[in-house]
């Protein structure tokens, strides 16, 4: 394979050569289900779904784990808070999670398994670092011994006399730089049966235990978000080298959604959920624009960056409708340009430049009339957007809108232009052609393209 991934724990750009030949692993860190989801938790989903699409498309089978954390601090402390049980509390925004995937088209996962089914799997993972001289019981609680491994900090690049767990307290510890894999149970709180006592799992050994469970005691990638690196997947790696498992042969992390320079927050997250920018923008377009920047990349939001988006594939649906007004747009082959880009550590902005230089050669050829290389060119963008999960003629975007428009901007927008297009046809029915061409000028102007059909006058954005 020419495909190239940039890996975090090396720094570096490789060649990706994944463990079994013609197949690919991939463990990524999903939600943790204590909210409504906002485009900063969404992100990982959408450009790591571009991710699994390459794979797929370069003849892989790919497994691809993402779980469900649904037992953790802030779970607990959210539902207190608002005097729910803390199982309803998930369950509720786990499902507010897989709504928002997918509506943006995100393609399940091979599995989905949740903390709080795999407990066994996580006791078992901590005895064998027990048992490995890593890990260590008091009070009932399970720590693991940070000083036991050499290589600990390897990822982050943190250094070890400087580290700071972050997390609540516990008794026992013999190194306060130790962390916490099992915690002993509190009053009011839930637990599970172990070895060492009732107690409920830390937040790092449930990812080293279902990766391994799932995935095997060695795989191919590990991604999710930047701010996860430190503690949660440098905690990862040591408790999978703790067990003597070899672990991830890649790291992928994804830059965070800013606003004004600012790190998705509390405040940030209510504002900027995924149903309230669902009534600006329709999901496709809303997936387009979150994966339009490279993952690596820090998104910085704007709802004019969100309009700029929504109209740029507006262009690329325009242009394929008017193919398919012709003929039958089947998906054909992507160009040598747009798989040099993604082959690139996924370049997603090159790819997209790729897409839209397509679409502007493809409208020339139809303007040229020239049907044949139009209907080529179209199959190609189809090709190309399916890659990005926004092709507008797939099954999943038909049945979500895209092609017709359902969002309240869309709609707005649709209303006033038939207003106007009603105008130029009575003004042509009465032969009136000073108000049929300026009405036509206007709409020109505000860059909107009319096409007149068998069926009546047909609008769309221009290709600029």
């Amino acid at each position: 394979m020419t495909f190239r991934i940039y890996d975090s724990a090396t720094r570096s750009l490789r060649d990706f050569e994944p463990i079994r030949p013609g197949h690919a692993s991939v463990y990524l860190c999903g939600a943790t289900v204590q909210s409504v989801p906002h485009i900063g938790h969404v992100r990982s989903g959408v450009a790591f779904d571009v991710l699994r699409n390459w794979l797929a498309a370069k003849g892989l089978d790919v497994a691809f784990i993402r779980n469900v954390t649904d037992i953790d601090d802030k779970i607990l402390t959210k539902a207190a808070e608002n005097g729910r049980p803390w199982w309803e509390w998930a369950a509720t925004h786990e499902r507010a999670f897989q709504w928002a995937y997918d509506q943006l088209g995100v393609t399940p996962p091979s599995v989905e398994p949740r903390a709080t089914g795999h407990i066994t799997q996580m006791v078992d993972y901590m005895q064998r670092i027990i048992d490995r001289g890593h890990g260590y019981a008091a009070d009932g609680n399970v720590y693991l011994s940070v000083a036991s491994l050499p290589d600990y900090g390897d990822l982050s690049g943190q250094k070890i006399d400087e580290m700071d767990q972050g997390e609540s307290a516990g008794t026992g510890k013999r190194d306060a730089r130790d962390f916490t894999m099992w915690k002993a149970a509190k009053p009011g709180e839930p637990s599970w049966p172990s070895p060492w006592g009732p107690g409920r799992p830390g937040w790092h050994i449930e990812c080293s235990a279902m990766a391994t469970n799932y995935l095997g005691a060695e795989f191919d990638i590990h991604a999710g978000g930047m701010d996860l690196k430190f503690p949660h997947h440098e905690n990862e790696i040591a408790q999978a080298h703790a067990a003597g498992d070899d672990f991830a042969n890649y790291w992928m992390h994804n830059g965070w959604v800013t606003m004004a320079g600012e790190k998705m927050s509390k405040s940030l997250g209510n504002v900027l959920s995924v149903p309230n920018l669902l009534e600006k923008v329709r999901p496709v377009e809303l997936r387009y624009y979150l994966g339009s920047a490279h993952y690596r990349s820090m998104l910085e939001y704007s709802e004019e960056s969100l309009l700029e988006a929504a109209a740029g594939y507006r262009r690329i649906e325009a242009f394929l409708a008017k193919a398919a007004s012709l003929s039958e747009v089947p998906v054909g082959q992507w160009t040598a340009e747009f798989e040099a880009a993604l082959d690139d550590d996924l370049g997603v902005p090159k790819a997209l430049a790729e897409i839209h230089n397509t679409v502007r050669a493809g409208n020339a050829a139809l303007a040229a009339k020239d049907t044949a290389k139009a209907l080529e060119l179209a199959a190609a963008v189809r090709a190309m957007t399916a890659v990005l999960g926004v092709d507008p003629m797939s099954a999943h975007w038909q049945a979500h809108g895209a092609g017709g428009g359902d969002d309240a901007a869309h709609h707005a927008l649709d209303t006033l232009i038939k207003a106007e297009l009603e105008r130029r046809a009575e003004a042509r029915a009465n032969k009136d052609w000073a108000t049929a061409d300026a009405v036509r000028d206007r709409l020109t102007a505000a860059g909107i393209e009319v096409t007149d059909t068998a069926d009546g006058p047909q609008w769309s954005l221009a290709d600029h």
